[in-house]
């Protein structure tokens, strides 16, 4: 028999949940609301109308001695304390990024020269409206009083009512030192509230904390998605037995998705309306927000998803001097080509110039620089410029 088919008399047993996840011992006290997650410290404003004048500013307290096992101090224009042995430099030749404004300066030289035509494709066939008196049917039998699926809503609300006012408790009451203890804490409440038989219709029948249980949904969620979506664009490698078009297209669709991604978080999280600053909602459902600030994990999760573009661009446009350079032919077949051949030759190649170069300097732009491997290979694509811009 169905699920959804069940009667009033095969009621399923009332379900105990499972111990919530045990979260970190060590929970540090947020931060004021008061206080921004990035920037330094403003200075004191006037003091109020009416208020004693505040006493001057003595002069500056000498720097006392440093304390134990504290590196020397900097000497002014003098190098830093030797670093010490066995230990390479942190970021190697390939992983320092440095602004490249010939990018720059060959993108807007290119961008003069007029882009080239975009090609859109068709959307498809539009979907066939209305639907089949079949599904009116069902639809209509879902509203009745008799449907199957409210039969068997009304069942789990009758016999998981202590259930579901258990896991409400352990929303409310649950505190967190960390991302990472929501993350988990999510995972365990979903897999809890799956065993209802419609989670929403279930729960609206009792006094559910639901603002604060998909805060914690959308916390989770947010951490989660950029740490894949880091994963993702690191391990991608370019497949060379993909056609030109759906390579490159694959590449591009793969950053834009990230772009957008980083550039949505930033702005939910800056937002100046307190209803959409993500800061100010978690903050007011005691969540941690320590992991979103400049110094925090996403900080260093937001440096790699930014090298990983870099190496993105470095594979794009590896592919785009393959493919120009596959358009040269031996010398041999280029004196049997004709002219409107040769041409329709050069028009490809500067086709696959400009889409190298424009997204090159997207991520660029994004990443805030190039490395130094990635910009040898724009170097190489600045070579096949039949222009002769170097």
């Amino acid at each position: 028999m169905s699920k959804l088919a069940r009667s009033d008399s095969e009621k399923r047993a009332p379900r105990t949940p499972k111990p919530p996840p045990r979260r970190s011992k060590t929970i540090g006290p947020s931060p004021p609301s008061n206080i921004p997650l990035a920037g330094p410290p403003r200075p004191p404003g006037p003091p109020p109308p009416g208020s004693p004048p505040r006493p001057p500013a003595g002069p500056p307290r000498p720097p006392g001695p440093p304390p134990p096992g504290a590196p020397p101090p900097r000497l002014p224009g003098g190098a830093g304390p030797p670093a010490s042995k066995g230990r390479a430099p942190a970021g190697g030749r390939g992983d320092r990024m440095r602004r490249a404004p010939e990018i720059v300066e060959f993108y807007q030289a290119l961008m003069k020269r007029g882009e080239a035509s975009r090609q859109t494709g068709s959307r498809g066939p539009k979907a066939p409206a209305g639907g089949s008196k079949a599904a009116r049917s069902d639809l209509i039998g879902e509203i009745s009083k008799n449907s199957p699926h409210l039969v068997a809503v009304q069942a789990d609300v009758d016999t998981q009512g202590d259930f579901v006012r258990t896991l409400a408790a352990e929303v409310r009451d649950a505190t967190f030192a960390n991302i990472e203890d929501v993350v988990a804490f999510v995972a365990w409440l979903d897999e809890e509230l799956s065993f209802l038989v419609d989670e929403q219709a279930v729960l609206k029948h009792f006094d559910w904390p639901e603002k604060r249980a998909d805060t914690l949904r959308d916390a989770a969620a947010k951490y989660q998605g950029l740490l894949q979506l880091e994963k993702q664009i690191s391990s991608f490698v370019d497949d060379r037995a993909l056609h030109r078009d759906a390579a490159l297209g694959k590449m591009f669709s793969l950053f834009e998705k990230t772009e957008k991604s980083v550039y949505r978080f930033m702005q939910e999280r800056d937002a100046a309306d307190a209803k959409s600053n993500l800061v100010s909602r978690y903050k007011e459902q005691d969540i941690p927000v320590g992991w979103m600030s400049d110094s925090g994990v996403i900080a260093k999760v937001r440096v790699m998803i930014k090298l990983a573009c870099v190496n993105l661009a470095k594979q794009y446009m590896t592919r785009v001097v393959s493919e120009i350079d596959g358009l040269s032919g031996a010398r041999n077949e280029e004196k049997k080509e004709t002219a409107l051949f040769r041409r329709l030759k050069e028009q490809n190649r500067e086709v696959l110039l400009h889409q190298g170069v424009r997204f090159a300097f997207r991520v660029h732009q994004f990443a805030g620089g190039f490395t130094a491997e990635s910009l040898d290979t724009f170097v190489e694509l600045r070579r096949r410029h039949t222009g002769g811009t170097n």
